[in-house]
């Protein structure tokens, strides 16, 4: 990355992950005006404050999920993340504070009915890049990393780990560019995406590292029992078995780079961080109960004043 730092850096953040965090790790004692729970707001908001005040970002946008049943890939394969349970309503009103947390400090936030937080951060970050941008996707998330070129990085907030495409690999076993395949034939529980059965991570990344890619492995197959690997003569007959499967898997795990995005990218914007508004987030705070202390970050992360309540 030796001439990264010196391009625009464009942070891409992905909401959801440290919201639903902060759900679950949040104690239930925080409440909004009408008596329904806001921890997850205070937790995004801690994470979201510690973020803009040690990156001191210029160039920011924050992805929410909306996608939750509509998504593409759910008319591609009906199954794609059927094991996730239904946001309660208390979550779903959460989410939606958290946009506006973001809106009122000038934050550009992106989200979309038929595409997730993952496809709208790789559209960013595809049109940013043209523009001479890098970018800094915020995030643990094992998918965006398929994302990541020469100069860009992905930052585990919360582990305060950073790495770019070089040191993927050394994460998950294989390249960056070669992530969208190894889940196509590995498969992954988290979004319910079956893969090729009987092959696991390891026999997955051993068959990438040797043939490249998805598409050389398939043309390849009559090759595979005579690799020098643990059970390299039985993986061959369940790949031409599940030769489509795999396709379609690697369908769903390729994040898109054309998403509709509602924020406009052009010259003089490049989601730089616009004016905070200072009514607005002065009635968020009085909903939500938010303490002085907190309220006194929140003003000086937007550069507003903030004068003690008497």
């Amino acid at each position: 990355m030796s001439d990264g730092r010196a391009r625009p850096t464009l942070y891409l953040v992905d909401a959801s992950l440290y919201v639903f965090r902060a759900w679950h790790s949040m104690p239930d004692e925080f409440h909004d005006a009408d008596g329904w729970p806001t921890n997850a707001v205070h937790g995004f908001a801690r994470f979201l404050l510690e973020l803009l005040e040690r990156a001191r970002p210029q160039h920011i946008a924050v992805a929410f999920d909306e996608a939750l049943d509509s998504c593409f890939r759910n008319a591609l394969y009906p199954a794609y993340k059927a094991n996730r349970e239904p946001a309660p309503e208390a979550l779903k009103r959460q989410f939606g504070h958290c946009k506006t947390l973001c809106g009122a400090l000038g934050l550009a936030t992106l989200a979309h009915r038929e595409y997730e937080a993952d496809d709208l951060i790789g559209s960013a970050l595809h049109r940013a890049r043209a523009r001479g941008h890098r970018g800094v996707i915020v995030s643990a998330d094992k998918d965006l990393s398929q994302l990541l070129g020469a100069d860009d990085e992905q930052w585990d907030f919360a582990r305060g780990q950073r790495w770019g495409a070089a040191g993927v690999k050394a994460r998950h076993g294989v390249d960056a560019h070669q992530i969208a395949d190894y889940l196509a034939l590995c498969g992954d529980a988290v979004d319910n995406i079956p893969g090729v059965p009987g092959i696991g991570a390891k026999t997955a990344a051993v068959l990438l590292a040797h043939f490249g890619s998805l598409d050389a492995l398939l043309a390849r197959i009559d090759e595979i029992p005579f690799l020098r690997f643990r059970g390299a003569a039985a993986a061959a007959p369940k790949l031409r078995a599940h030769r489509e499967q795999a396709l379609l898997c690697r369908q769903l795990s390729t994040i898109a780079l054309d998403a509709p995005l509602d924020t406009p990218l052009d010259h003089d914007r490049d989601f730089t961080r616009a004016a905070a508004d200072a009514s607005g987030l002065r009635a968020l705070c009085d909903t939500l109960g938010f303490g002085p202390l907190t309220r006194r970050r929140l003003h000086e992360a937007a550069g507003l004043d903030y004068a003690t309540p008497q």
